[in-house]
């Protein structure tokens, strides 16, 4: 393995990261005091969502032409941009104008995000063993979610001491340092393909590929329906939770969320015992229907509300996490070596396409039918994943990781 690569990869991904959840919090703040309701500034992300599909298919057939290490420092040069742009909006524009404009910006931050991750997760690929496989993309991609979370914090404290414009420009200039870093110490081609792939690749996958991919716009379609519009909306006309309160539950969520992505080898190797992957995917995936089932029951039953809807969603968390940690590892193991980047960027693909849908039915399901009806449609969704997961291949015995070797060290 070359570590060296890997923490460098790894270490822009998490600068992004930072970066990318400070903006979101940034936003939601700034919108928040001009008047304008939470599920408006919802849909403020859909451009952001739909510049993911684009991206990652796109992203994915440039990273293996021209090398993950170039779209990787693309991605963090075009979050650069967003954020330097974003400090020309002025509250004496037109209110049609500055939502024009930060929709705007918002796409071309979530082109910056899908480059940035299609290159860090296709990376790992390239510089890892199979018998490590498993552990770095759980460590990768759990703490990234962490410390999305953990931006949020970043970017309500940076709102306060440093004011709109000024957290504006601290990001930027960490991301310039970062960038610059990337330009003289990554400088080998990482992903890049021995054959000169067409375009026409990008759609031309392996049926595996395509289940797995499938499975993973319902499942990330199942969290989106409740978290991005329903969740926060409940907790504040509801239950009367404050902004701090709403913002502190989404935050911890998903810093707990990461924190379970990134231990997941070691909770699914305790006892020492070998795991199928697979297998586990399947298992996960009924569970989290079955979760996602009783909290929306007890919530259209209102009966303890708060305690179904709260502590119900955080176990949904966990069992999402580890389900989320395993098709992030079988993507990776089922992907062609000399073609990682396009089939690692179609799947992210269906990702983004899952997150847009789930955004879109989040408001229209909670407007419609409350919290409960956007709880059913998680289920549906969740059930589906699970359909689409019981049709994946076993994987071969030369790419199974024993987990109980993973667990056993550091």
């Amino acid at each position: 393995m070359k570590l060296r690569n890997y923490a460098l990869v790894t270490a822009g991904y998490w600068a992004f990261t930072l970066t990318d959840g400070a903006l979101r919090m940034l936003v939601l703040l700034h919108f928040n005091e001009l008047g304008y309701s939470p599920v408006a500034i919802a849909f403020l992300f859909l451009a952001y969502e739909f510049m993911g599909i684009l991206t990652n298919l796109l992203g994915g057939w440039v990273g293996s032409r021209r090398g993950l290490n170039r779209t990787l420092v693309a991605g963090l040069g075009l979050q650069v941009v967003a954020l330097v742009a974003l400090t020309f909006e002025s509250p004496s524009w037109q209110r049609w104008l500055s939502v024009t404009f930060v929709m705007a910006m918002q796409a071309l931050s979530g082109v910056a995000k899908d480059l940035t991750k299609m290159s860090s997760k296709s990376a790992v690929k390239s510089v890892a063993g199979d018998g490590s496989l498993f552990r770095l993309v759980a460590i990768l991609t759990g703490s990234k979610n962490a410390l999305k979370g953990v931006g949020f914090f970043l970017g309500a404290a940076l709102l306060s001491w440093l004011g709109y414009d000024g957290a504006l420009w601290a990001m930027a200039g960490a991301l310039v340092v970062v960038v610059v870093a990337l330009l003289v110490f990554l400088n080998e081609d990482i992903g890049k393909s021995k054959r000169k792939a067409p375009l026409r690749a990008v759609l031309s996958k392996s049926t595996a590929i395509n289940r797995l991919s499938a499975a993973r716009f319902f499942l990330f379609g199942s969290r989106d329906i409740w978290f991005v519009v329903a969740l926060p909306v409940f907790l504040a006309d509801q239950l009367d939770w404050s902004r701090e309160g709403v913002g502190g539950f989404l935050a911890a969520w998903v810093i707990g969320y990461g924190i379970v992505q990134s231990s997941a080898p070691r909770l699914l190797a305790r006892g020492g015992r070998d795991v199928d992957e697979v297998r586990a995917a399947q298992r996960s995936a009924l569970m989290l229907a079955a979760v996602s089932a009783a909290i929306a029951v007890l919530v259209a039953a209102d009966v303890a509300v708060t305690v179904a809807s709260v502590g119900g969603l955080i176990v949904f968390g966990v069992v999402f996490a580890m389900n989320s940690a395993l098709h992030s590892f079988l993507v990776l193991a089922y992907a062609d070596d000399d073609e990682v980047a396009l089939d690692v960027g179609f799947y992210y693909s269906a990702n983004a396409a899952g997150r847009l849908v789930g955004t879109l039915l989040s408001g229209v399901l909670y407007l419609w039918g409350g919290l409960a009806a956007a709880l059913w449609g998680s289920t549906l969704f969740v059930v589906v994943t699970w359909l689409l997961t019981l049709r994946l291949r076993p994987l071969p015995d030369d790419v199974k990781v024993s987990l109980a070797d993973v667990d056993g060290g550091d």
